[in-house]
């Protein structure tokens, strides 16, 4: 059963507009209603199968949803502060870019955001973002939500939720329309690391369109690991691949991004070349 959430009813609202991750959302709240999240679960079978996801996760629809006209889907994956079991926790990530949809009118679009937890009991290593975890709960959303167009999937995160664009796009690029990441990294290990699979990423991600975003001043993940990661596919081969720096930005540049109607214009014009839903 899905469970609907209040804006300003739930009794951690206030704690929620508090943590960091929301810093770069508050002067936007009160211009627009955005759509409230539900509250879903994988079905039991995924939930069995999955390493690191939480079973709960939190799904942005449309208030209305015609069965003949497709739309789109895009997966928002959170940054290092999201990870945990209280999903309510992730809830002020994803609202950047809800606003930004609302504001250029790229609705309506299904926004989903998987939370990643902490550690799991299945698995000793640590915990972050997994291709075979977000597979299955690609493979779960489409058989939920039958109203999405399969040649329309957008892909998006911030800090550690850009490295699982990087990492996710790179091991499944044929899910996706379109591939934003965010300050990201480029190891499962975090900032520092280095993937050992960078020419099998940057191969596959030269098969889909890549728009990357990092700040200048980012002390946190630097820039040069999405600059390495993009000259990669282009020497894979991959010519839909850009990158934007802001020169004067440091980890919080997301913010910038999911203001410009650029990154929306593009991201929303992308379809996959495949036929059929």
């Amino acid at each position: 059963m899905a469970t609907k959430v209040r804006r300003s009813g739930h009794p951690n609202y206030m704690k929620l507009l508090l943590i960091p991750s929301l810093i770069l959302l508050i002067p936007y709240i009160s211009h627009a209603q955005l759509p409230l999240p539900t509250i879903e679960k994988l079905d039991e079978t995924t939930a069995e199968k999955v390493l690191f996801l939480n079973p709960e996760y939190l799904a942005f629809s449309p208030e209305t949803v015609s069965p003949e006209k497709k739309i789109p889907l895009l997966i928002y994956l959170h940054g290092a502060g999201g990870l945990g079991t209280e999903i309510l926790k992730i809830s002020g990530q994803p609202k950047g870019i809800l606003l930004g949809i609302q504001k250029f009118k790229k609705g309506p679009c299904l926004v989903v955001a998987p939370q990643c937890m902490r550690s799991s009991k299945k698995s000793p290593l640590k915990s972050t973002w997994e291709a075979e975890d977000l597979d299955l709960f690609l493979t779960h959303l489409l058989e939920k939500y039958t109203y999405v167009d399969h040649n329309r999937i957008y892909l998006t995160g911030n800090s550690m939720g850009g490295f699982g664009s990087w990492m996710w796009g790179g091991n499944a690029p044929q899910h996706f329309a379109a591939i934003a990441p965010l300050v990201g990294g480029i190891g499962r290990g975090g900032p520092k690391d280095v993937t050992p699979d960078l020419d099998k990423w940057a191969a596959n991600l030269a098969t889909v369109p890549v728009w990357a975003f990092v700040g200048a001043k980012d002390n946190v993940v630097p820039a040069d690991r999405s600059e390495r990661m993009v000259a990669a596919i282009k020497k894979a081969g991959g010519k839909q691949v850009k990158l934007l720096v802001y020169p004067e930005e440091g980890h919080g540049a997301g913010r910038r991004v999911f203001q410009s109607q650029e990154f929306y214009d593009w991201m929303f014009s992308q379809k996959r070349q495949e036929k059929g839903n």
